[in-house]
């Protein structure tokens, strides 16, 4: 993920300490039910198209400008599937995030798959029983987007 312009500015006075970051995960469905998925340059997994929100935008705006960014198809947030403080990310310089990610269910309304940034090896439509691997966090968010469930959130816990 190509680092924002207001995220860098903030690490020249916060060093590489812990930043608390809102992120958006996009589950799109083309109108055949499959489900578009790009192939990450940071470490060539396959996971849903993501981002950081810039200061002021909408999630659902940022979810369908990521989209578009990274793999040239346009689609339609339609709903929040679900809400989840992630875990801590360490990058390679030493930066350390963690991310409040909004997911949302989006149709994809245009555009053909393809990469369209250099944040992406490779961008396609999958059957959504023949994914590639990938990383539980990413199959979670997908299968919540598949159900018709109320948005999920991690209930609190009175005792």
């Amino acid at each position: 993920m190509a680092t924002p312009d207001f995220i860098r500015t903030l690490r020249t006075s916060a060093g590489h300490q812990l930043l608390w970051l809102p992120g958006v995960s996009a589950v799109v469905f083309d109108d055949r039910g499959r489900v578009l998925l790009g192939q990450r340059a940071d470490n060539h997994k396959w996971a849903l198209l993501s981002g950081i929100p810039d200061p002021g935008e909408q999630p659902a705006a940022c979810a369908e400008r990521e989209v578009y960014e990274e793999s040239a198809v346009r689609c339609v947030a339609e709903r929040v599937v679900m809400v989840k403080a992630g875990r801590q990310v360490t990058y390679d310089n030493g930066d350390i995030c963690q991310f409040m990610d909004i997911t949302f269910r989006c149709r994809a309304v245009g555009g053909e798959a393809r990469v369209n940034d250099d944040e992406s090896l490779d961008v396609g439509w999958f059957e959504v029983d023949a994914l590639p691997k990938m990383d539980d966090h990413q199959l979670v968010r997908l299968k919540r987007a598949l159900s018709d469930e109320p948005t999920w959130f991690e209930p609190t816990s009175f005792e």
